[in-house]
């Protein structure tokens, strides 16, 4: 995956889409930093480690679009947007609502929690069972319907 960000940034300085290139270079930024935080140099990514990086950075744009939307500051909402589009052509299709229901449903079965304190085990084996293709804080906030 971290070869088809440097690809993507390739074909985005070829194709002169200057914001597109803007997005891009931040992102192999945020993985070279991770990169060396995790591994040193050299080593490299794995796929769940760069999917991680690109999940941080579009959370960081959706609570800026909610921070400047506040202030009614919609020109950069826009761009928050578009920058949450072009990082999320690299994440893999998150489990609808309805799916993410389904599959809280069938850990609480496998684990029959005693109370709201099994919520870390439920939430592991969601972790384990579905990796990044779920959204953790919806999930979390199912697991504590279900529980309570």
């Amino acid at each position: 995956m971290y070869d088809q960000v440097r690809k993507d940034l390739t074909d985005a300085m070829k194709s002169g889409d200057k914001f597109k290139l803007n997005v891009i270079r931040m992102l192999k930024t945020a993985l070279m930093n991770e990169e060396i935080a995790l591994h040193g140099n050299g080593e490299g990514l794995s796929d769940d480690e760069v999917i991680t990086v690109i999940k941080r950075e579009v959370k960081k744009r959706n609570n800026s679009i909610d921070e400047y939307t506040k202030y009614n500051k919609l020109d950069v909402v826009e761009d928050l947007k578009k920058e949450v589009e072009v990082l999320s052509v690299y994440l893999p299709p998150e489990l609808s609502d309805e799916e993410l229901d389904k599959a809280v449903s069938e850990i609480i079965d496998e684990v029959k929690p005693e109370s709201i304190k099994d919520m870390g085990r439920i939430m592991k084996e969601l972790t384990t069972k579905y990796g990044s293709s779920i959204d953790m804080s919806k999930a979390s906030k199912i697991v504590k319907e279900k529980l309570s």
